[in-house]
């Protein structure tokens, strides 16, 4: 069992200004290193699938958008929750994604999820948060309580936009090309990697690497490629609606 991280938060600046177009997008693919995430039926692990996604992103938002993607790991490296929006913040990021693949004791169990930071009432919800923060449900509850003394200082309102638009993208363009696309929708979650972040902040499971059938597809380049590209495109949906890029 993995040990439980004590709730200690990092301090949260004031929220960089952004400019009149987007100009910096942190990439931040879940796990690595001594930490594998979650574990297919037939082995994939969950780390290695989002870096590939991840990857193929940066490279997606630097030719869609043309802005400066920087990545919070390009190799197997363990990266703390907590320095992952550290680096977020002190590269004055505009936006910051967090790449993740689902898992549930449900084989069954699938589909594609956005979330942003937020409270919520959902179980489902709490234990998927419980389960990427490295926390118990009851840790999660109290990491509830501390966010009240962050909401004047997050960017809920501009995540829900975001995590909606990412959503939208990802569910009408993969279900174009693959059967089964479920649709979990964009949820609210208490997402310890999204705490501290100061820009709006979102983080996507593309799939559930404990079903078997979305366990190949994730260890399979074009489904990789394919969402990387959808996201990118839920990002620009996004930025065009608040003129932060310039329409082509």
């Amino acid at each position: 069992t993995r040990a439980e991280r004590p709730l200690t938060l990092p301090e949260i600046p004031k929220a960089p200004g952004n400019g009149s177009r987007l100009r910096r997008i942190v990439v931040d693919p879940g796990h690595g290193g001594k930490d594998p995430g979650a574990t297919g039926p037939d082995g994939a692990r969950e780390k290695d699938v989002v870096l590939a996604i991840a990857k193929d992103l940066a490279r997606c938002l630097r030719k869609e958008l043309g802005c400066e993607v920087i990545l919070t790991r390009k190799t197997d490296t363990f990266i703390p929750l907590e320095e992952r929006a550290a680096i977020a913040n002190k590269d004055g990021a505009d936006l910051f994604i967090s790449i993740h693949a689902n898992a549930s004791p449900e084989s069954q169990a699938h589909g594609i999820a956005t979330y942003y930071l937020n409270f919520s009432k959902n179980r489902q919800a709490v234990e998927v948060a419980a389960r990427e923060n490295g926390t118990s449900l009851k840790q999660v509850g109290d990491l509830q309580l501390i966010l009240l003394d962050l909401m004047a200082n997050s960017k809920i309102n501009e995540s829900s936009r975001l995590a909606s638009d990412i959503q939208q993208s990802l569910i009408g363009d993969l279900d174009r090309h693959y059967a089964k696309i479920c649709d979990l929708g964009a949820r609210p979650a208490p997402f310890y990697v999204l705490v501290g972040t100061t820009m709006p902040s979102v983080l996507v499971e593309t799939a559930f690497i404990s079903n078997r059938r979305e366990e190949k597809r994730l260890t399979s380049h074009a489904y990789e490629e394919a969402t990387a590209e959808s996201i990118a495109q839920g990002i620009r949906n996004y930025a065009k609606a608040l003129n932060l890029i310039v329409s082509k």
